[in-house]
């Protein structure tokens, strides 16, 4: 019993497994997440005007180097907890999208440069600490958050990524060759595989079958570049790269390794600004509540029961604090990242030293750029075969929590209600062009929000039905 423990099981948290079995396991988390951690920083750098072609191009490459450093850092924290910082749980940390719209908001009025971003940073700090007090005052406001609201809020994650999966399936937003045959194919490729090896095989062929589905799309896009042409003609008769190509040129002209820099954009253009300190306070508040829905989702998909309150207050102080820590780096927020919520509950593989092993792979990335290079030049409809399936777990997460307890006409109502809001607010933002910006900002983007917000209200409006209890 002692050495079954040591060695530990793919489906058990605690334990350690052969390096063999653990670096697969880890590697594919990384892949699920790798373009999707950098993509936040890209764009708000874009609309600071630092981003790549800029006159700060350097300070550009060595942001997206601290991006994968952290996360790696953030999630070895949330692995395996420092005190109360740390929910021990099989959670993937990663630069947050769901800040996108505040700070493009805050660039569009304090204009471009580095004063901006080093006032995005500054309002990080500060939201990630009042995030990290409301993960210490967690258990007195966890009555708020029973199976109900958790998985209404872990129903509208998995159903706003369900788009985002099928947009990279198809080869990804602003591809010219979008919806093309060959991405298609590529992308269902990528899904049979996945599929026959989860139920097909056993051991690390069943448990990795992301990782292998994922290799699978990377040679058969390497063989189709020698037999089929790589480049297409647009409507304006532009020449351009077909988006399942891989740049190997890109490869080889990152750096062998580089070392991370605090403060990169300089120290002095970190400062105090109200207008962006505003509205990402705000965000923050949504984050912690889209986090304990994430940790709820991986515990209840992943281990098949809830997440106790110290596991919710440490993930919660872990997402405040590892915010923080990331904008001294210049990285922004950092959050649980849904796409490995919906890995894990697709694959049950909740092993904290795989995952840790993926979270080393990340900090290695940081270090060494050649190494994030072969990740960044994934081609989205590989990484789209895997995210519908990914994605779709996450809502079957949802379904599970919401389910775990009677079925009541109360709970049907709060659902109901929240994912018609959420979700549809979500698909149609211009129902909301006449409120503020601000509330535009924060009620019109994926709909987890207004889903999360209309959720937590009702449960609190609406009585307690006597034939269910949902607050154990």
């Amino acid at each position: 019993m002692k050495e079954q423990k040591k060695t530990g099981s793919p489906y058990t948290f605690e334990g350690k497994l052969p390096l063999k079995e653990a670096i697969p396991l880890g590697l594919q988390h990384v892949l699920a997440m790798f373009v999707g951690n950098l993509t936040p920083l890209i764009v708000i750098c874009g609309a600071c005007g630092i981003g790549a072609g800029s006159e700060f191009e350097d300070v550009y490459v060595g942001l997206l180097q601290n991006a994968m450093l952290i996360a790696g850092i953030v999630t070895l924290v949330q692995l395996f907890a420092i005190g109360p910082c740390g929910g021990k749980v099989p959670i993937i940390m990663g630069t947050s999208s769901g800040f996108i719209g505040v700070f493009q908001s805050v660039a569009g009025v304090m204009g471009k440069g580095l004063v901006t971003y080093g006032a995005i940073m500054v309002a990080s700090i500060i939201g990630g600490l009042f995030e990290g007090v409301l993960g210490f005052c967690l258990k007195p406001l966890r009555r708020f958050f029973p199976p109900v609201v958790t998985g209404t809020v872990v129903l509208s994650i998995g159903l706003s990524l369900i788009g985002v999966g099928v947009q990279s399936f198809a080869g990804g937003s602003g591809a010219k060759d979008y919806g093309s045959l060959e991405n298609l194919l590529v992308g269902l490729l990528v899904l049979v595989v996945i599929i026959v090896l989860k139920h097909a095989t056993k051991g690390v062929l069943s448990s990795s079958a992301i990782l292998f589905g994922i290799i699978v799309g990377y040679i058969c896009c390497a063989v189709m570049a020698v037999f089929m042409p790589t480049t297409g003609v647009a409507a304006d008769g532009s020449e351009f790269t077909k988006a399942w190509v891989l740049n190997w040129d890109k490869v080889a002209q990152a750096d062998w390794i580089s070392l991370p820099k605090l403060f990169p954009i300089g120290l002095k253009n970190y400062v105090f600004d109200l207008r962006a300190v505003a509205p990402v306070m705000i965000m923050f508040i949504v984050t912690a509540v889209e986090t304990v829905g994430d940790i709820s989702g991986v515990m209840e998909g992943g281990m098949g029961r809830e997440a106790t309150d110290k596991e919710l207050s440490g993930g919660v102080i872990c997402d405040g604090l590892g915010s923080s820590l990331a904008a001294v780096f210049g990285v922004l927020p950092n959050t649980s990242f849904s796409q490995n919520v919906g890995l894990v509950t697709m694959t049950k593989v909740v092993n904290r030293f795989a995952l840790a092993c993926g979270a080393v792979f990340l900090i290695l990335c940081g270090l060494f750029p050649k190494l994030a290079a072969i990740i960044s030049i994934m081609p989205q409809s590989v990484l789209g075969g895997a995210a519908v399936m990914m994605f779709s777990s996450i809502v079957v997460s949802g379904i599970q929590l919401v389910t775990k307890y009677k079925v009541t006409a109360r709970n049907i109502t709060i659902l109901s209600v929240a994912l018609g809001l959420g979700y549809g607010l979500g698909a149609n933002t211009t129902a909301l062009a006449g409120l503020p910006q601000w509330m535009q900002l924060i009620f019109g983007g994926s709909g987890i929000v207004p889903a999360a917000l209309v959720a937590i209200v009702l449960n609190i409006v609406l009585p307690n039905d006597k034939e269910a209890d949902t607050t154990k």
